[in-house]
Formats: C-alpha cells, sequence, structure tokens
C-alpha cells in the first residue's frame, strides 16, 4: 500500500451475524491531512466502516491500514488507537466532573503529566470555546457543549487523525456552526479528519472529498463541486396539486402515483429533458437550461390536465447526486440505524413488539 495515503482500504467486507451484510467490498484511500466525508443514510454502512478502522470491530474481510499499521498485524491495535481520536455518535461523558477535570482525566489516561494534561486541557477548551464554563459539570451542558467537550476529549494526545460518526446529529444550527469552525481550525493545523454525515450541506461545506455510500457500497467519490458538476444539468422540481394524495386514502394515492407517472412518462420524451425520476417530493427533472425548460415542462404538464402546485429550479446539489446512484434521496428521518445497531438491538430484544 500507499505511504502517500494515511488511511487506505481494499475489499473491506463486514458480515453480521445473520448475514447481515453492511460492507460490501468497498475501497477507498484518505490522504495526510484531508478532510474526507462518508456521506449517506443511516443503514448504508459508515459507522461500520469508521468502527473498523479505529479497531471497534472486527472486519469479515479486506486489506486496512491505518496511519501505515495494517490492520491484519496483532501488533497494529494499540499503535492505531494512538494515532487517532474518536468522537462517536454516542456521546459518553462523565456528568459529575467539570468541564476542565474531565479533559485532564482525559490526558492522564493517555499517559500526560499532570502539569501537560491541565495546560492540554486549556487549550482545548479554548480551541471549543468552553473555557468560561470549565470548571461547570459536564452534566449541566448544553448538547452543543456536549459535542465540543466530546470533540476535545478525542484531541487530548494530539491525534494524527481524527474520526467523527455524525458528530451534529441533533444539534441547533449554532450548535452545527460552532462545530463546523472548530473541525476547520483543526483541519489547517494539518489533522486528518475522516467525518460520517447523512447532512449534504456538513458534507458540501466541509469535506474535500467524500464517497457517497449507500447499501454498502460507494456509489460516487470526488470532490463535491465535481461530483454535482458530473451532473452537468439544471435541476427543476415539480409537485402536482394533486400530490396530497400520497397521504390519504388508497384510492387518492393511487390517482396520485398514476398522476407523477404519466408527467414522468411526458417529461422524458422532451428534446431538452437529459432525465426525469421521482423523489419523496416530486418529480424531478434534469434539463440543460433551467431557466427556458421550466415554461416549456409548465406548459406541457397544464396542456395536459396537471395543475402544478410548486415548480422550482436549482443546480444540482448532493442528493441529485445520490439521487441519480441510488435511485431515492437521503431521509434522515427515515433512518434505521446501521447494521451493527440493527443487529445489536434485535440480539437484545431492543425495540421488539412496537
Amino acid at each position: 500500500m500507499s505511504n502517500e495515503y494515511i488511511i487506505q482500504v481494499e475489499d473491506l467486507v463486514k458480515i453480521y451475524p445473520g448475514d447481515v451484510k453492511a460492507l460490501s467490498g468497498i475501497d477507498f484511500s484518505v490522504g495526510r491531512g484531508e478532510f474526507f466525508g462518508f456521506l449517506g443514510p443511516n443503514g448504508a454502512g459508515k459507522s461500520t466502516a469508521i468502527k473498523i478502522l479505529s479497531t471497534l470491530l472486527r472486519k469479515t474481510s479486506g486489506k486496512v491500514s491505518v496511519a501505515g499499521l495494517d490492520l491484519d498485524e496483532s501488533a497494529s491495535s494499540m499503535g492505531v488507537r494512538r494515532a487517532i481520536g474518536f468522537a462517536m455518535q454516542e456521546v459518553g461523558l462523565d456528568d459529575l466532573s467539570s468541564g476542565m477535570d474531565f479533559l485532564v482525566t482525559q490526558g492522564l489516561l493517555y499517559k500526560l503529566g499532570r502539569r501537560e494534561a491541565k495546560n492540554r486541557a486549556e487549550e482545548l477548551l479554548d480551541l471549543v470555546g468552553l473555557t468560561d464554563v470549565s470548571g461547570r459539570k459536564v452534566g449541566t451542558y448544553s448538547g452543543g457543549m456536549r459535542r465540543r467537550i466530546d470533540l476535545a476529549g478525542a484531541l487530548v494526545h494530539r491525534p494524527e487523525i481524527l474520526f467523527l460518526d455524525e458528530p451534529t446529529t441533533g444539534l441547533d444550527p449554532q450548535s452545527r456552526l460552532a462545530i463546523w469552525d472548530h473541525l476547520n481550525e483543526l483541519h489547517s493545523q494539518g489533522t486528518t479528519i475522516l467525518l460520517t454525515t447523512q447532512m449534504m450541506d456538513e458534507a458540501d461545506q466541509l469535506c474535500e472529498r467524500l464517497a457517497i455510500i449507500d447499501n454498502g457500497r460507494i456509489v460516487a467519490e470526488g470532490a463535491p463541486k465535481t461530483l454535482k458538476d458530473e451532473m452537468g444539468d439544471d435541476v427543476v422540481r415539480i409537485m402536482l396539486a394533486s400530490s396530497g394524495g400520497h397521504d390519504g386514502g388508497g384510492h387518492d394515492r393511487s390517482a396520485s402515483e398514476e398522476l407523477y407517472e404519466k408527467a414522468l412518462s411526458l417529461t422524458s420524451g422532451q428534446s431538452y429533458v437529459s432525465g426525469s425520476s421521482l423523489d419523496e417530493d416530486g418529480l424531478v427533472v434534469n434539463v440543460r437550461d433551467g431557466d427556458a425548460s421550466a415554461p416549456a415542462l409548465l406548459k406541457l404538464l397544464i396542456e395536459n390536465d396537471m395543475e402544478v402546485a410548486r415548480l422550482a429550479v436549482s443546480r444540482p446539489t448532493l442528493d441529485d447526486v445520490f439521487l441519480k446512484h441510488t435511485g431515492r434521496t437521503i431521509r434522515q428521518d427515515n433512518a434505521d440505524g446501521d447494521a451493527y445497531d440493527q443487529t445489536f438491538r434485535r440480539t437484545m430484544g431492543v425495540g421488539k413488539g412496537r
């Protein structure tokens, strides 16, 4: 494997008990100092991949190298753990400790001297904007503050690589932006960051390069701008007036679906349309010139007795890229959790009978 990359993964497969295939032979590499992202819905395999890279899970097969260490070699796990920091989805904190005491304890666990641990804690509290509340118990912190102190804890030992598993899920917009600022600062200092997220704006704003993952497979990879530019065309999103039938009774829903199928067939046959599809919100039409094509689409639908409730023209987004490669959009509110969590829940009987 090349020394150019700090993380290298070849044909990585993970199969859980019950023949649950979480990863189906993925390949990717992360350059030293790069901000790399995994974008995809829950259940896609993002958390499984990052847990394997951080030695928390054993792979089924494939080759993995982290910080120049081969995970197949028995002596490598401890070296990998020294080289990485990991802020997981589930924030694990001591609510009875103050912010300062929590970070000093983390430093002592990493075998820093007490003075060095305190100095490092002060640096990190300043980095994540928690100096003013460093004497307060962590249990009194807000959700955004808890995320930030958890991030600080992952950085105590100055890791080469920082793994972040959906670090801003559940946070309010202001807290999310604060976390983004801290991550950009870390990246500017040379830290390699691997982020998993299901938020398109997060991947777009933070990642130099990303892999879009779905059902355990990488379906696209590249810089966010490149992936969007490859779509080429403008996107016209259309909601028909009868679309409310999607949430109504069976007859209304059937009629609405038939109407959308008819609209899909009509638009697909137009010379200025490069592609059409349906998503949860309506009809998605790819066109060469959105401003010129939107009136023609509107006229076409009206002439065929279809009332348009909403029409919007935009440049392609990462959600459009995901739709192109998977046939659906990322919907966070429909997430079921990754395969690891699903398997654990089934094994423990959690959620049965609901």
